[in-house]
């Protein structure tokens, strides 16, 4: 059997598509789901990836739905048209827009 992060021949991986050694790990709906660190995808998308169904609906940072509170490590939102300030200042992201900064990150979109 094969790792499904491992390539098999023939196929190319690149950088962002290659696994760092960092974990993000989603809580949604009182379970909690780890997945392997990739670069430049969004919590959004790793949570897809972890078998989980985030909330979502524009996924152009301008509505909100996809909120959720980092509670450990940092990430940068790429765009932010729906949190105010003081949402951020207490550590809400957009999930659409976020991309972890560090390694290893939790994110809850159960507070």
């Amino acid at each position: 059997m094969t790792d499904p992060q491992t390539p098999r021949a023939g196929s190319v991986v690149t950088a962002a598509d290659a696994p760092t050694s960092g974990t993000i790990t989603i809580t949604l709906d009182g379970s909690t789901a780890s997945v392997a660190h990739r670069p430049n995808e969004t919590l959004l998308e790793s949570a897809r990836r972890a078998g989980m169904g985030p909330p979502f609906s524009c996924e152009a940072g301008n509505c909100g739905t996809c909120m959720a509170l980092l509670t450990d490590g940092t990430a940068t939102m790429r765009v932010n048209d729906a949190l105010t300030e003081d949402e951020v200042a207490e550590g809400y992201v957009l999930t659409c827009q976020a991309v972890p900064d560090t390694p290893d990150v939790t994110v809850s979109y159960d507070e």
